[in-house]
């Protein structure tokens, strides 16, 4: 009989633990639940999405982010079902997206990039020389966009540059790399910029001010030759000292490298002072979607590692100037003396990259 007993409280002694481990099990299961949500996201993005500590703020407000990158005019030809939300660089494709799949607006924006050159020092001071940029005391400073288009019309090389001629890399057409216009956003604020300054100060707003500027978009895109889809891949190959003298990218990408402790030694920051912002736009494809939008513009802790990967906060100049305190030499804080140029519709915009293109 005691054996039966001992056999019985055996039973119910093992149900209980059991019971316990599930229940224990269960409410770990609920205190760390995430929703995985699914995006598309411009490739300068892919550094912030992958930062441990962004995951971790993101998980524990219950989000599981899983990303792919895309140019984000390319987004627009993307079969994007099953997607939450879709993160170009700026509201220009943002906007084409939210019209084809009927998304509500307003479209979040958490933070934004001004578009910058970067440049090796020697190349630098050879813009300087012959009144193509204005540097400060550092030799950082801003690039004369209406000076760069004169340059870039006369098809002037950098041979015929005063000064060039101590530096054996700088040789061939004067240009400024970018991305392709037609699948990247950079590539296409650089010509909504460089159309606005090349048509006296007019923002394109049809076939005819398009075809006024379409012959020097055309050579300024044709000088380049291949182009990069990708400021990602182009920063990249600038930063390993490849690659043309120029390059436009976003300021995020210098920040997040100087704020990070990593920099190039002879590096130079240009600020166009005729420039295009680029607005990082959300556009939610769920409820899922727009809630990680919103989150991404109004939680303290994302701003902060936001600001971490170079990126402005909307409505935030504080954290960004506080956190970029230490790399003045190179960044712009204020944007002192740019001029920010309205950007074309998007049906123009598009227009103007194929025409570009040919």
């Amino acid at each position: 009989m005691r054996r039966i007993i001992a056999i019985v409280l055996a039973v119910f002694l093992i149900g209980g633990v059991a019971a316990a481990v599930v229940a224990g099990r269960e409410e770990q299961d609920t205190s760390t639940a995430t929703k995985t949500v699914r995006g598309v996201i411009g490739s300068e993005k892919a550094e912030f999405f992958a930062d441990p500590d962004v995951v971790k703020a993101l998980a524990a407000r219950g989000y599981t982010v899983e990303t792919e990158t895309s140019g984000s005019w390319a987004m627009e030809g993307l079969d994007l079902k099953g997607y939450d939300f879709a993160f170009p660089s700026s509201q220009a494709p943002a906007g084409e997206l939210a019209a084809k799949y009927g998304v509500r607006q307003p479209l979040p924006r958490p933070f934004y990039s001004p578009l910058v050159v970067v440049a090796h020092r020697g190349a630098a001071e050879v813009l300087a020389a012959n009144g193509l940029a204005t540097p400060d005391e550092e030799g950082n400073g801003t690039l004369g966009m209406r000076a760069y288009l004169d340059a870039a019309a006369d098809d002037r090389t950098w041979q015929q540059l005063k000064g060039a001629d101590r530096h054996g890399e700088l040789s061939g057409t004067l240009f400024i790399s970018t991305t392709d216009p037609t699948s990247s956003s950079s590539g296409a604020l650089y010509l909504a910029a460089a159309s606005y300054v090349a048509d006296g100060g007019r923002v394109a707003d049809g076939a005819a001010a398009v075809g006024r500027t379409a012959p020097l978009m055309r050579k300024l895109i044709s000088v380049q030759g291949s182009q990069q889809t990708s400021t990602d891949a182009a920063f990249r190959d600038f930063v390993s000292g490849a690659g043309n003298p120029l390059v436009l990218v976003y300021e995020s990408q210098v920040a997040a490298l100087l704020t990070q402790g990593r920099g190039v030694d002879d590096l130079v920051v240009l600020y166009p002072d005729t420039t295009a912002n680029s607005d990082h736009t959300v556009v939610p494809l769920t409820d899922e979607g727009r809630a990680l939008g919103e989150l991404l513009g109004t939680d303290k802790e994302l701003r902060r590692l936001a600001v971490r990967h170079g990126f402005r906060p909307q409505g935030a100049a504080a954290e960004f100037t506080a956190a970029t305190g230490a790399h003045t030499r190179y960044l712009d804080q204020k944007l002192t003396g740019v001029r920010q140029a309205p950007v074309p519709a998007s049906t123009v915009l598009h227009d103007m990259a194929r025409r570009a293109r040919k």
